[in-house]
């Protein structure tokens, strides 16, 4: 494998310690010198607005950085699997998905409360519509709030005061060593995860074999059966970060089981479903149970959500 490399992340403290972990990995595996360029996405420009407002797009994270993979200015790059879209863009590949972080999502609270123990009417902080309709179906008593900002923004504006707890993803957490701050650990009956949630994604040229070959040290079978089944079942949904739908697949005893939901933007209906199947069937498995829910009442919820804006036309 050619030496540097060139791994383009975006700039916050959590996106470097991704990219210097896939670093590490690699000059470890493949004896090689990787070089880390920082590209600064629209999505980290706009932070005081709510994604749903500029267009809910998952590109919105990753395309000035695949722009630069496109134009050979870097070699590789990291994303959270959860920001990239499901179709990329022609001459790219997705060469590697590493071992996944937990998936799950985590309360953080200012006084130490669970969901349970928060009063009526507490404001609680989200980027994610996925996540506030969720909590609205735990909790439709809480004033759900959008939260924009990197991980240590969000945690900064908890702090201050403007919100009585926040909702993040676990994995994060986890990765900055501030696992302590979570007051709650949500289990995926209660919040279902993003797609790809924990996940990180290596993406490279599709015409640059001898990379996609030398990045096997990053990939996990597993995981990348998990996540491929969960991508399956957003694209067939027609989904992007804003429409309020969640799956998450494990792979156990080999055998994938993959929960899936979607949820109306009133958070009043909710049309849940699980598959299951060999590790190797994963797309199939994603796609039929994104069937299984369009059949059981989620074609209605997404042509709604379509209706409201939220969502690209005939997407689904």
């Amino acid at each position: 494998m050619r030496s540097p490399l060139i791994l383009g992340s975006r700039g916050s403290r959590l996106a470097l310690w991704q990219a210097n972990f896939v670093k590490t990995t690699l000059e470890r595996a493949a004896s090689v010198e990787v070089r880390i360029e920082i590209i600064r996405t629209t999505g980290d420009k706009i932070t005081d607005v709510p994604l749903a407002q500029v267009g809910g797009s998952k590109a919105l994270f990753t395309k000035e950085i695949e722009e630069a993979l496109l134009e050979r200015r870097i070699d590789l790059a990291v994303h959270s699997l959860k920001d990239l879209p499901v179709e990329l863009p022609a001459g790219l590949a997705l060469g590697a998905i590493p071992a996944r972080e937990d998936a799950r999502d985590a309360l953080i609270s200012r006084h130490g409360q669970t969901l349970s123990d928060l009063p009526a009417g507490a404001r609680v902080g989200t980027s994610s519509l996925r996540r506030g309709l969720q909590l609205r179906r735990l909790r439709s008593d809480l004033a759900v709030e959008p939260l924009r900002g990197n991980l240590d923004t969000r945690l900064r504006k908890l702090d201050e005061g403007r919100y009585d707890a926040i909702v993040v993803a676990l994995a994060g957490l986890k990765r900055m060593g501030w696992a302590d701050r979570a007051t709650q650990v949500f289990s995926v009956e209660e919040m279902l995860p993003a797609i790809g949630q924990g996940a990180l994604a290596i993406e490279a040229r599709a015409d640059d074999k001898e990379l996609l070959a030398g990045l096997d040290s990053l990939r996990d079978p597993d995981t990348e059966a998990a996540t491929q089944a969960e991508r399956a079942f957003l694209r067939r949904l027609g989904g992007g970060c804003q429409v309020p739908l969640a799956a998450h697949a494990r792979v156990k005893q080999e055998q994938l089981e993959l929960a899936g939901v979607v949820v109306s933007l009133d958070a009043a209906r909710a049309v849940r479903g699980v598959e299951s199947g060999a590790p190797a069937e994963a797309e199939t498995i994603g796609r039929r149970l994104a069937e299984r829910l369009l059949k059981d009442g989620a074609r209605d919820i997404l042509a709604a959500i379509e209706q409201a804006g939220l969502r690209p036309p005939g997407s689904a």
